[in-house]
């Protein structure tokens, strides 16, 4: 198979494209959480493929550590494409305000409130502790699999690995706590917020 694929085999890349796709797309879009532009991550990770066809080796069963690799490349420079973007907007004038699609992405995902937690925090991760969680964590490679598509040791991706999970378990409740606070209504009229034991009690027990 991998010989086929550096051969330039269209069939065997068809192959190598009906067998990832898939793998490929739902790490794009846990990465970006851009449906769309997870679409466009596909398309260039499988453009560069055939580029780089000629690299891949025959170590392994599976091309998938090197597909990966390649993915995580793309999703770099389309990240830094996009700050650059960002950046030379900010330096144009103000005009009418473009609209947030935000509410019609979270609508999509069940746990709308804990995933956009978890992407903002996921955000605050190094990039190599990002890289190695979505990988291991979110798109099912093995430790070797994933050291191989990042270029690093094994136990490089092990120790990431371990930093990610404490700091996005910390990073993502702090700010679903963050969240709700800022979405409890303040109190008017005398009542505490929140509280909502004493506003089932009854007048009397408030006035003991």
């Amino acid at each position: 198979m991998h010989a086929r694929i550096r051969a330039g085999d269209p069939e065997a890349f068809r192959e190598l494209f009906r067998d990832h796709a898939q793998l490929v797309y739902r790490h794009a879009v846990r990465t970006t959480g851009d449906w769309d532009g997870a679409e466009d991550i596909v398309s260039l990770t499988f453009l560069e493929a055939w580029r780089l066809r000629g690299k891949l080796r025959d170590e392994g069963d599976s091309p998938r550590p090197w597909l990966m690799g390649i993915a995580v490349n793309v999703l770099r420079n389309t990240r830094r494409a996009a700050k650059r973007h960002e950046r030379a907007l900010a330096r144009l004038p103000l005009r009418d305000v473009l609209p947030d699609f935000a509410d019609e992405l979270v609508g999509r995902i069940t746990d709308s409130e804990e995933l956009a937690a978890a992407k903002t925090a996921l955000g605050q991760l190094r990039r190599g502790e990002r890289e190695v969680f979505t990988l291991c964590v979110w798109s099912g490679l093995g430790y070797a699999e994933a050291a191989e598509a990042l270029g690093v040791p094994v136990g490089t991706v092990r120790s990431r690995l371990s930093r990610a999970r404490t700091r996005l378990r910390k990073l993502t409740d702090g700010e679903l706590r963050r969240r709700r606070t800022k979405r409890e209504p303040v109190g008017t009229g005398g009542q505490v917020r929140g509280d909502r034991i004493d506003a089932v009690r009854s007048h009397e027990e408030r006035n003991r």
